[in-house]
């Protein structure tokens, strides 16, 4: 017979008073934290900026408006994603629309453009170019939050990678700064 070099602890061998102890410590908790609940939140929003001339709230440009600057032959184009912000802070939001030839074959390349419409809302128009679809590149994550646009761009190395598989991935940040999108990186990006 070998005999264990820890000593055996009373606690190891359950009986009925464990099970009920243990029992009756979890109702005493879960009855103690039913009395005891956070008050209601009072957090309130915080106010968006605005300007003197900017109606309070707008709708966004919609892209089913807008003809995109893109070439694409016998088909058309069409909005793959779109996201909406405020994005040169005054106060009215701009609609940021991926777009591409909706070909039937193969990976056509994404243009990413800004629309907005005028103070006295208009009709939704083209006045930006963030990414001309001529780059070859195409679009998977892509948000605006913050003032700012960000997308995951795929692309080529070389014309001899073929068109369904690109090998260069690249993240981007487009930012309004003293009257134009200025293009960045974004902070902790990377390539492959």
């Amino acid at each position: 017979m070998q005999s264990s070099a820890v000593p055996e602890l009373a606690h190891t061998h359950t009986r009925p008073i464990h099970w009920l102890a243990t029992a009756t410590a979890v109702a005493g908790v879960v009855a103690f934290s039913s009395v005891l609940q956070p008050g209601a939140a009072t957090a309130a929003q915080p106010a968006a900026p605005q300007t003197k001339s900017a109606p309070a709230h707008t709708t966004p440009p919609d892209p089913a408006a807008v003809t995109f600057p893109i070439e694409c032959g016998p088909v058309k184009a069409v909005v793959k994603k779109r996201a909406s912000g405020d994005l040169d802070g005054d106060g009215r939001p701009e609609t940021v629309a991926v777009v591409h030839c909706d070909s039937p074959m193969g990976t056509p390349p994404d243009g990413v453009y800004v629309l907005t419409r005028g103070a006295d809302g208009g009709k939704p128009r083209v006045v930006a170019t963030l990414l001309d679809p001529k780059d070859g590149t195409t679009v998977t994550d892509f948000a605006v939050s913050d003032g700012a646009v960000t997308a995951t761009l795929l692309g080529y190395s070389s014309a001899d990678v073929p068109r369904c598989c690109p090998d260069v991935k690249s993240d981007a940040k487009w930012r309004w700064q003293n009257g134009s999108f200025v293009r960045s990186a974004p902070a902790g990006a990377r390539s492959v």
